[in-house]
């Protein structure tokens, strides 16, 4: 009995198993998320820190920019609803809705990156930099684009390999997990920015 136990638990690990019952590519993304996670968590704490630290912290975000940023979490989370539909077709075989859901969603994202570089811009042309702004504090410019410049490079980062997913999906050469595993990548992108966007936005006329 001991021997057959010991058989079943080498066999596991043989080599062809998931052991862990999850397929290797959903454990190696699960993994790169909890990774990326310590990264953002860090991130935001220092942002924190820093703005609760230093008096006369700028707050350039007037009603207008509030709207915009409104908007883009609209549109980051329309993308998640969208991912979730492409990968509930992914797992009933059906790869042309799957890869036009997997196109919505990298609508969405895009209209995100256009959005935020227009914001990128406007902040731009009143002097705000990563080195330096007309407010003082010249760490506001520094975390702010350091916090969500990476954000959003995820975010072109995942439009990019969404794109390869709904092509090669839709030729036969990708299956449902492969969706599935870009979809929880997708999904990480989205809930990061649930915290940026209170975070950076909704609370710089509070605190």
């Amino acid at each position: 009995m001991a021997q057959q136990a010991h058989d079943a638990s080498v066999s596991d690990w043989a080599g062809g198993r998931s052991p862990f019952a999850v397929g290797s590519k959903k454990l190696g993304m699960w993994l790169f998320i909890l990774s990326d996670t310590l990264t953002f968590t860090a991130l935001l704490v220092a942002y924190t820190y820093v703005r609760v630290a230093n008096e006369g912290w700028p707050r350039p975000f007037e009603p207008s920019s509030i709207a915009l940023a409104s908007v883009m979490t609209f549109c980051l989370l329309s993308s998640s609803l969208t991912m979730v539909l492409a990968v509930a077709a992914a797992h009933r075989g059906d790869r042309a809705t799957a890869a036009k859901w997997i196109w919505a969603t990298i609508a969405g994202g895009l209209a995100f990156i256009v959005l935020h570089g227009y914001e990128w811009m406007q902040l731009i042309e009143h002097g705000v930099t990563p080195f330096g702004n007309p407010w003082g504090v010249p760490l506001f410019g520094a975390t702010f684009f350091t916090l969500t410049g990476l954000h959003m490079t995820h975010v072109t980062a995942g439009v990019i390999y969404l794109a390869i997913v709904a092509q090669g999906f839709r030729g036969g050469r990708f299956d449902s997990e492969d969706v599935e595993v870009s979809g929880l990548y997708w999904h990480f992108v989205d809930l990061v920015w649930m915290f940026i966007f209170p975070l950076v936005y909704l609370l710089s006329n509070v605190i």
